[in-house]
């Protein structure tokens, strides 16, 4: 009997302790963190031990940073059971010791995360989503091939959707000096497109008329679908990256619009936006004769866009406009000069924009008023006052780009503030602030 409650007790502790190593075991395993952690001292030895690997520049005191690292981390755990294992990485680019890593790849914001391949020496800016789930299936198809070939019907109808922008390269076969750079491109760009290649027209969209070799871009915009052949790689990039911009951006709160706003902003020509209230019972007459314009003007130096009102409120406070001018158009030109019609009607749109193509139209010059008072420790700039508090004022600067709803914004006004009350007295620093629609933008994204 005390044999058997020997035995009992004995069960009973090798049960408990098999518990107890499961629990630390799991334990250990919550704790464990799946994102390395690089510095100076071990980034290159690290980066050249992967093919692929993505590095996060954060600061420690950024409020996106905070808000991507669980993400980023949940990412990092489950891309660890990917084979081969995707590796994700972080770098606190505000450690001075780490600076010139951040010079290196070029960070100008927190966060920002590269994509490395061949030990770093082919360096990507990763564009993708910032929640776990999305950054997971970004990088399951960046570390394939760029261009995977579509070589049946159900391939092409399940990556061609219409919902975003897919480029296909069409061969006779997968050889040659147009193929060669086909996948040139495709390693180029494949951070911004989805890519495909394939020896059978008739398996894409509209096939049946085309014969290779040929790039078709497909898009869910505009004319639906474009085709090129000269492959030369700097003009299929020229190409893919116009034909990817919409004839008219639209800017609302459909984040799917998103990507495209960001990219007629990174534009180099004139840009000319109109902006109403999405729910007049005029908006398809503006847009009607807006297309038109824009298709007139197309390669003329000009990109155009269609602003909601509700949406634009930042372009507004950054022009100094005022919704009793709604609808309207103002043109900016990459000298900044900026040019307004106001409480126009969809029959003006095509006689001004000829009256401005002509020279025949002066600049706008209005800006919120300049402060009467201005004696606070961060100075107020708009744009009538920039040139002579920035630019002309012969001082160190240090001007805040800032959006008046924004969170981040709000929780840097009392340090900023504080900065500028320990330079009130050095007569050569002056700390300011104006409120920038870019930064309205690239918050709104």
């Amino acid at each position: 009997m005390a044999s058997r409650v020997r035995v009992s007790i004995c069960f009973s502790l090798l049960v408990s302790l098999l518990f107890v190593s499961s629990i630390s075991a799991t334990e250990e395993e919550s704790k464990k963190e799946f994102v390395l952690t690089l510095d100076h001292s071990n980034f290159s030895e690290t980066v050249d031990k992967h093919p692929f690997i993505v590095v996060e520049f954060y600061a420690p005191w950024c409020g996106h940073c905070k808000s991507l690292a669980p993400e980023y981390e949940k990412a990092a755990s489950v891309l660890s059971s990917h084979d081969p294992p995707i590796v994700l990485a972080k770098v606190d680019a505000n450690e001075e010791a780490n600076k010139e890593l951040a010079s290196q790849f070029e960070i100008r914001g927190f966060p920002t995360l590269k994509i490395l391949r061949n030990g770093g020496k082919d360096a990507q800016e990763y564009k993708g989503p910032r929640e776990a789930d999305g950054i997971v299936t970004y990088l399951k198809k960046q570390v394939g091939p760029a261009s995977a070939e579509i070589s049946s019907a159900e391939e092409a109808s399940s990556r061609i959707t219409g919902e975003n922008v897919f480029v296909v390269g069409l061969f006779p076969k997968f050889s040659g000096e147009e193929y060669l750079n086909f996948t040139i491109l495709a390693e180029k760009l494949r951070s911004d497109y989805d890519f495909g290649h394939t020896t059978d027209a008739k398996l894409l969209p509209r096939g049946d008329a085309v014969t290779g070799p040929v790039v078709r871009l497909f898009k869910p915009f505009d004319e639906l679908v474009v085709d090129f052949q000269d492959f030369h790689v700097e003009a299929l990039e020229k190409f893919v990256e116009v034909a990817s911009i919409p004839k008219v951006t639209i800017f609302n709160k459909d984040p799917n619009n998103h990507p495209y706003v960001v990219k007629f902003f990174n534009s180099p020509n004139a840009k000319a936006m109109l902006f109403l209230n999405f729910s007049s019972q005029l908006f398809d007459a503006f847009k009607s004769k807006f297309d038109d314009a824009a298709e007139h003007y197309k390669g003329k130096g000009v990109s155009f866009l269609m602003g909601d009102l509700e949406a634009s409120q930042g372009a507004f406070q950054y022009f100094g406009l005022k919704e009793d001018q709604v609808p309207l158009i103002i043109i900016q030109t990459d000298d900044s000069q900026k040019y307004l019609k106001p409480n126009l009607e969809p029959d003006h749109i095509a006689t001004w924009l000829k009256e401005y193509m002509d020279g025949n139209v002066k600049p706008y010059k209005k800006s919120e008023p300049i402060p009467e008072v201005n004696n606070e420790p961060v100075k107020v700039v708009v744009a009538d006052s920039l040139q002579e508090i920035v630019f002309n004022s012969g001082k160190n600067v240090l001007l805040e780009f800032y959006a008046p709803w924004c969170g981040h914004c709000q929780k840097l006004a009392p340090i900023l503030e504080e900065v500028a009350v320990s330079f009130q007295s050095d007569e050569d620093v002056v700390i300011a602030k104006i409120v920038s629609f870019f930064s309205v933008i690239k918050f709104s994204f």
